[in-house]
């Protein structure tokens, strides 16, 4: 149980991993997540569940090496174990045929948009996917979100492949052109969902996103994933982890991320440290 079943890089300082979580894997529904840790002393980390195979017990997991608890669960190797594997955890999509959806995933967010996708295909949607990257190098799941789109963009920051520009871009093209959209998705940095909402919100298209709010119990108990969803605060772990995009306080969300900046750059370098010493 918990074990590392498989592991690769997606891309630069990005992991998937297949984990042994057979009670997991038998209940888990489309924008559900884990919570993890590596040691008794590990930092609990909630992360997406990717995809899961009921048959094998198994769940797939896409992370993100952005500090010390990151950077050690990619040093981790197959046949290793989690100290501790909870889930599955939130509320799963409301996954319905509303249509013509758009699904859009940023950066590491594709691993998150992915199973929405899949589902949302599976229950008739004509499903747009459009997903981004700084850089071709640092795309991910190019061909599993082509497997469950009826269409699929890709863009990149740098023009190095498919469009270039901004995932944002891609959408207005196709509100500009008239295309009928029912509803959107969205998943990825904060900057970049706040943006895509800016974008629907003049036309009245109901826009979905999953929160990152910082997390620690994950059961509604701490509250340190408390965000502001039209003027109400919610819990990111009980009431969420997905949200109407036009009703949310971005501004509140990316402070609140900002508030351990410093020391998570502390705990980071230290880690680095005692790794090159070591």
């Amino acid at each position: 149980m918990n074990r590392i079943i498989e592991k690769k890089d997606l891309s630069e300082n990005v992991v998937q991993m297949v984990l042994d979580a057979p009670e997991i894997a038998r209940k888990r529904r489309a924008g559900q997540f884990v919570i993890l840790k590596t040691d008794e002393k590990g930092e609990r980390i909630p992360l997406t569940i990717v995809d899961s195979d009921s048959a094998a017990g198994t769940i797939t997991i896409i992370f993100q090496v952005v500090g010390k608890s990151t950077a050690a669960m990619a040093k981790m190797k197959a046949g290793q174990s989690f100290t501790d594997l909870q889930g599955p955890l939130g509320n799963p999509t409301e996954i319905e045929n509303y249509g013509r959806v758009v699904c859009i995933g940023g950066g590491v967010g594709v691993g998150v948009v992915y199973p929405l996708a899949a589902a949302l295909k599976k229950a008739g949607n004509h499903v747009t996917s459009i997903i981004g990257a700084r850089t071709k190098s640092l795309l991910i799941l190019e061909e599993e979100m082509k497997q469950v789109s009826d269409k699929l963009v890709v863009a990149t920051d740098d023009g190095s492949y498919g469009f270039h520009g901004f995932v944002s871009a891609v959408l207005q093209q196709m509100i500009d052109a008239g295309e009928k959209i029912d509803r959107v998705f969205a998943i990825g940095p904060v900057p970049m969902m706040r943006v895509l909402c800016n974008v629907t919100r003049p036309h009245g298209i109901k826009t979905i996103v999953s929160l990152n709010a910082i997390m620690v119990d994950a059961t509604g108990m701490c509250g340190a994933c408390r965000v502001s969803v039209d003027g109400k605060t919610k819990f990111t772990c009980v009431d969420g982890p997905e949200f109407d995009g036009h009703a949310v306080d971005f501004d509140l969300l990316a402070s609140r991320l900002r508030m351990y900046l410093d020391q998570e750059k502390q705990s980071m370098e230290a880690y680095r440290c005692q790794c090159h010493g070591k």
